[in-house]
């Protein structure tokens, strides 16, 4: 297993199963768990032909390193990172997209890509300095996003927008210096939205690279919102606006 990662509970192992059960090694269950949940789990593991291996909590809790893992644990295939975004692109007529300009922590990163899955999306963009990459914690709370949505990291951040600028995506950046209102810019075409990293924001240079900075209007005590919660709120702004454009 050692180039395997490892996702824990019922949700992320029954979504991994129903998206790509070939990517799960081997499964790892509590023994002494009977429920009609656990039933289903074995029943669905046997059909798709997933080893399986029974073992108890304790041990279960060593492997998860005392993870919330409900008595499930499942070792799976990692997925590469893809090497060439430009030839994942070349047929996407008007991709739409999100860039994470140093997302550190993996909860944050792996929301992200769960909201960015429900959106449509087309891939996730990310540094490989500086930020976290695929952890069994992204692969967890992404909830299987990853199987279906790309995830690249990038050596060159700049020169991958700058390459995405000349492809025609307008990148708008979030900035809580920003003038505009998220909700006042008209998003057609090819989008990319970019996100700065917990705390810090976009760099200076990844913000000179964008062709709109935008804010979300704060209207409470708080000066900033968690960036996978600003993530949403950005990505369904575009997809509403899509939704009523192709209604009108």
């Amino acid at each position: 297993m050692s180039q395997s990662n490892y996702i824990v509970g019922f949700h992320a192992v029954n979504a991994c199963i129903a998206r790509d059960p070939n990517r799960i090694e081997l499964l790892v269950v509590d023994s002494q768990r009977h429920d009609l949940r656990m039933t289903q789990l074995l029943a669905l593991a046997e059909k798709n032909g997933i080893e399986l291996r029974g073992s108890n909590r304790q041990d279960l809790d060593k492997l998860s390193d005392n993870g919330h893992h409900q008595g499930v644990l499942a070792y799976i295939k990692k997925l590469s990172t893809h090497d060439s975004l430009e030839e994942y692109l070349e047929p996407i007529t008007q991709p739409f997209l999100l860039i994470l300009d140093g997302v550190q922590d993996p909860h944050n990163l792996g929301a992200c890509l769960r909201t960015a899955n429900a959106a449509g999306v087309h891939a996730v963009i990310a540094p490989k300095d500086r930020a976290v990459g695929l952890t069994s914690v992204v692969e967890k709370v992404a909830s299987g996003a990853l199987s279906f949505t790309p995830f690249f990291q990038v050596t060159n951040l700049a020169r991958t927008l700058e390459f995405l600028k000349a492809r025609g995506v307008w990148l708008y950046g979030t900035s809580d210096q920003a003038q505009t209102n998220y909700t006042d810019i008209e998003y057609s075409g090819s989008v990319g939205i970019v996100m700065g990293s917990e705390g810090k924001g976009m760099r200076r240079l990844t913000e000179e690279h964008c062709d709109y900075l935008i804010q979300i209007p704060m209207h409470g005590t708080v000066s900033s919102l968690n960036v996978s919660v600003a993530t949403g709120i950005c990505l369904f702004e575009v997809v509403r606006q899509n939704i009523f454009r192709n209604q009108s």
